[in-house]
């Protein structure tokens, strides 16, 4: 890349000093909880033998991604808060922005596949274990890692060969393809729509094949209801929440031209920050079976 911009400015959540101290409170809290309930959730699922279903093995993978992609932006935002002058290399700029690309479209395909799962558990439970066994869940896992890395290597590749010259100040506190491309010397026209196609398009097709999921589930539970569908339905409504908070913010970011609209940096703390707080909570108070096995621990 030959672009005159070495580096961009953050302008971060907000330029007053009360408020970046109470977000510093806020986010460092909020960062501890995903690290210590998302290390515990994979360190309960990793040695209890009774969590051995693909159920928590997907969870395991889930916490594994949460923590990933809280990690990308939590530390940095954590330090600009404390700092007067929030700048980031442009290396660095594309680095997370690559890496925050290739986690969130990973954990985008593993809900997909978690709501799959908990689909062939409910609707087809004679042939649960033929469908979703080790072999399968390894594939399935590893697929969603694929798959994520090829979105964020697409994205990427289009973002880094654009030429920046000119205002380097991201209203945002951290990298994101919507915000960078729209500081590029050209015209970006055909790239965001590229672009928004790619992962607007991602977002919405795995938001509907989840939705298509808990219909036929909630169909099922209807027909043939007992005291173990109202086990599911639970697990699926705190699954349904999980969804909605990641899915919902992505879709109204990413499938829309990216020069036309406002930066949203308060939509983002949803998905990036909020979402990986609820998942640690949501799977673990819910959950009979991991409290059981994380108080034996």
């Amino acid at each position: 890349n030959f672009s005159q911009v070495t580096e961009f400015i953050l302008l971060g959540l907000s330029d007053t000093r009360e408020l970046q101290v109470l977000f510093f409170i806020f986010f460092f809290l909020a960062y501890a909880v995903v690290l210590l309930g998302n290390l515990l959730i994979i360190v309960t699922v990793r040695t209890d033998p009774k969590l051995s279903s693909p159920m928590y093995f997907l969870l395991c993978n889930l916490s594994i991604l949460d923590i990933c992609c809280t990690s990308i932006t939590s530390p940095r935002l954590l330090v600009d808060l404390l700092s007067q002058r929030k700048a980031i290399d442009f290396e660095d700029c594309m680095a997370q922005l690559f890496f925050l690309h290739f986690v969130g479209a990973s954990e985008m395909f593993l809900l997909t596949v978690m709501a799959y799962d908990r689909y062939t558990a409910i609707c087809k439970p004679l042939h649960y274990t033929a469908i979703m066994n080790r072999r399968v869940c390894w594939l399935l896992a590893s697929a969603c890692w694929a798959g994520g890395f090829l979105h964020s290597i697409v994205q990427t590749l289009l973002t880094i060969q654009l030429p920046f010259c000119g205002p380097n100040t991201i209203d945002n506190y951290f990298c994101d393809v919507p915000l960078v491309i729209r500081l590029a010397c050209t015209d970006i026209y055909i790239i965001e729509w590229l672009m928004a196609s790619n992962s607007g398009l991602i977002s919405l097709f795995c938001f509907l094949v989840l939705v298509i999921s808990y219909t036929f589930i909630l169909v099922t539970i209807r027909v043939h209801f007992t005291e173990g569908h109202w086990k599911a339905l639970s697990t699926c409504a705190s699954h349904v929440m999980v969804v909605t908070l990641f899915f919902v913010p992505c879709i109204f970011i990413y499938l829309r031209p990216f020069s036309t609209f406002p930066s949203d940096k308060h939509i983002c703390v949803i998905y990036t920050v909020l979402s990986p707080v609820l998942n640690p909570l949501i799977y673990t108070l819910r959950n009979n079976e991991v409290k059981a096995s994380m108080w034996k621990l």
